[in-house]
């Protein structure tokens, strides 16, 4: 039961997301400097959402005497398409976020990470692709590979895609422009902290 509450949140977040995209809006980069990673992904995924529209022609044609079948394949199909679709509109409207004291690194609806910049102990544009991941490290890639790599220096929790926590130190993960990224991360952290409000 409650992997199933997972999932339909998970597909509702897709759809406001789909809803953000068409709106050319952004999920949660206000007050922030937002880092885009879907740049990458765009082909590959407008690939899969023709694959799936050809396949469901193809199928209305070759069910169209079998009406009820047909029915019921034809709205999975088309479900399906809006789901890929979905998905990309969640990676372009969800960017990763650098703020005054963390930077939060994303993934679709999936991954929602904050990590506090004074826990990271380096930053750097790394090239990767993925290989087996360890215990204590987090590789969110595009495409199969990373370009950012930070190093912590107290680990993070992050909540897995059914809700399980577990410890990073070590997370790996791309964006479109990893220079500037990086570049903009060791500048967030050698700043000053902005002073708190004055009281009244």
């Amino acid at each position: 039961m409650r992997t199933a509450g997972v999932l339909v949140r998970h597909e509702l977040r897709m759809f406001v997301s789909l809803a953000l995209w068409v709106a050319r809006r952004s999920h949660g980069a206000g007050g922030g400097r937002a880092f885009g990673y879907a740049r990458g992904q765009g082909a590959v995924m407008s690939g899969l959402a023709f694959v799936g529209v050809v396949e469901t022609l193809t199928m209305s044609v070759l069910l169209r005497d079998y009406p009820t079948v047909h029915g019921v394949v034809l709205v999975l199909d088309v479900y399906a398409v809006v789901l890929v679709v979905g998905l990309h509109a969640a990676n372009v409207v969800r960017p990763h976020v650098l703020g005054p004291y963390e930077l939060r690194v994303r993934r679709a609806v999936h991954v929602d990470l904050r990590i506090p910049l004074e826990r990271i102990a380096s930053v750097r544009r790394e090239l990767r692709s993925v290989q087996e991941r360890t215990d204590g490290e987090l590789d969110l890639a595009m495409g199969a590979q990373t370009s950012v790599t930070l190093e912590l220096n107290e680990p993070v929790d992050h909540l897995t895609f059914l809700g399980r926590r577990q410890e990073v130190s070590l997370v790996r993960f791309h964006a479109d422009d990893a220079d500037a990224l990086v570049q903009a991360v060791r500048q967030a952290r050698s700043a000053p902290s902005p002073l708190p409000d004055r009281p009244a």
